[in-house]
């Protein structure tokens, strides 16, 4: 891995640490972003960005740095990665403080960013598709928000782990809300459905560009609440993420879904996934 990035330096990962007392370390109090770089563009780089900053405005957090000082730090850490395709990275807490859940006054959020090499879904999960298991989704109310606090999902993903399978499913109320580590849609009657954006699910950019990708090649689809009951039924099931792209889900609790096999719409939305990330 090249050089990181902390606090306005940049130096190599395993120099970089914080105090003990940062608010990230005590109360997961932070947020963050993982936006996906092919061929050193990064991908709807605006998009990322402008979640962050939602991100932000939803803990109540100042901005530390403006558009354009992110959009160049970006630049620079892609420079600086040997790969052309990245993971990249963005990590803001609150910062150092004494252990109080009020928020502190006077504090410099940390600022900590990264890339990595990208490493993509390996071909089997894109030939065959991935197994997934379905939980109750047990997380607060304003999953709408990339926050650090990450230990419900942690714990959801886990039991895929212990499964066997790829991704865990959740459901809340009897819907289908989203995976552990995930966005989740489905087709049912040739039609492509996906849970509405809301404060129960993390808008993924990935997300957003399959719906959009629907919309503009007039693919049937519908944004609305999906039952456990449609989702057990589905023809189709696929799970989206920035580093994963789409990936077809072909078992559902040791299930299979549909006749077990990618289906036609999931590969052609990443059929066209891959034109679209063309420049």
């Amino acid at each position: 891995m090249s050089d990181v990035y902390l606090n306005g330096q940049f130096m190599p990962l395993e120099q970089a640490t914080v105090p003990v007392l940062d608010r990230g370390f005590i109360f997961g109090d932070g947020v963050y972003e993982v936006i996906p770089v092919y061929n050193r563009s990064p991908l709807a780089l605006d998009r990322h960005l402008r979640r962050l900053e939602y991100s932000l405005d939803g803990i109540r957090m100042a901005y530390p740095m403006s558009r354009d000082a992110w959009t160049s730090l970006i630049h620079e850490l892609i420079a600086r990665e040997p790969s052309a395709d990245q993971s990249l990275y963005l990590h803001v807490t609150r910062g150092v403080a004494p252990r109080e859940h009020a928020f502190p006054k006077d504090v410099s959020p940390t600022v900590f960013a990264m890339s990595k090499p990208l490493t993509p879904p390996p071909p089997s999960w894109i030939k065959d598709g991935v197994s997934a298991i379905t939980h109750a989704d047990f997380r607060w109310l304003r999953c709408d928000l990339k926050t650090t606090s990450l230990l419900a999902n942690v714990l959801l993903r886990q039991l895929a782990v212990d499964a066997g399978a790829t991704e865990c499913l959740l459901i809340r109320d009897g819907f289908l809300t989203e995976g552990a580590a995930s966005n989740a849609l489905i087709v049912l009657d040739g039609q492509l459905l996906a849970p509405p954006r809301n404060h129960l699910l993390l808008p993924g950019i990935t997300y957003e560009l399959v719906l959009e990708t629907a919309a503009r090649h007039g693919l049937p689809h519908k944004e609305r609440p999906v039952t456990e009951a449609e989702l057990r039924r589905a023809q189709e099931v696929m799970m989206t993420s920035s580093t994963r792209e789409i990936v077809p889900i072909t078992r559902l609790d040791g299930v299979p879904v549909g006749n077990g096999r990618p289906g036609p719409v999931t590969m052609r939305l990443l059929d066209l996934y891959q034109e679209y990330k063309r420049p």
